[in-house]
């Protein structure tokens, strides 16, 4: 076995175990604990939400940090996983992921700022508790503002990633096309407050299955993937020149 499939299986490896960690996280904090303590526009029954379950809220701020770490991991592994394809394109694809995490990270700020904001005595001092109460709903809707911009950069990485899967062969095409896929879906669900703000339709709930098929297709058959054919002769001849 060569080196260059080694690192390959090695990062199909991480990059599935870091979407499963992903598609652990993020549905408990987005799915389950926000619909549950977060009644959109309802701020005084928001608040009393999250004081009497300040463990679960705590929780999915938590669920949030794990998955956009992931997220910074996923950057890396699907790097080295693409970079036989292409590696100049392959840089610019986790680059966006990685913007993406970023942005994902600063904006969970938001929802540690809101938790504060109504378990914290010392902000009563100088807000009333409905100010505060309000205030607090304002920063959990700024986390959904700021992410949603994030996935902007999260759609684009998708579709980058879904043509190099493509132009892999190592990987089956029909996983790229999946991914990119769900990069439009992505991308179109992020535009829409912008471009069609009347439309209330949700892309990304309809098209999400391209990565959960990427991670089983990694899990599953990752450790039997083989270095391209060119990558191999590449290799080989710089061994013969040393």
């Amino acid at each position: 076995m060569s080196n260059t499939t080694k690192r390959l299986r090695w990062a199909a490896l991480v990059t599935g175990l870091a979407l499963l960690g992903s598609v652990v996280a993020a549905p408990f904090a987005e799915m389950y604990v926000m619909p549950k303590l977060v009644v959109p526009y309802q701020a005084a029954e928001t608040a009393r939400n999250i004081l009497a379950h300040k463990t679960l809220f705590t929780a999915g701020v938590f669920a949030y940090f794990l998955t956009f770490l992931f997220d910074v991991v996923l950057a890396w592994s699907l790097y080295h996983l693409m970079k036989p394809v292409n590696k100049p394109l392959a840089q610019l694809t986790a680059g966006f992921r990685l913007v993406y995490a970023v942005v994902a990270l600063v904006a969970l700020n938001n929802l540690v700022t809101a938790l504060r904001l109504v378990t914290t005595p010392e902000y009563a001092t100088l807000l009333s508790p409905e100010q505060a109460q309000d205030l607090a709903m304002v920063y959990l809707r700024a986390f959904k503002n700021h992410w949603y911009f994030g996935l902007l950069h999260f759609g684009i990485h998708l579709v980058l990633l879904g043509y190099l899967v493509f132009k892999s062969t190592y990987i089956p095409r029909l996983l790229g096309v999946a991914v990119a896929i769900t990069g439009i879906g992505y991308l179109l669900t992020s535009l829409r407050p912008y471009l069609a703000p009347d439309l209330n339709f949700d892309f990304a709930m309809v098209t999400f299955y391209g990565e959960l098929l990427f991670m089983g297709w990694l899990l599953i058959r990752g450790q039997r993937i083989q270095a391209p054919l060119r990558v191999k002769h590449r290799a080989d001849r710089a061994l013969t020149a040393v």
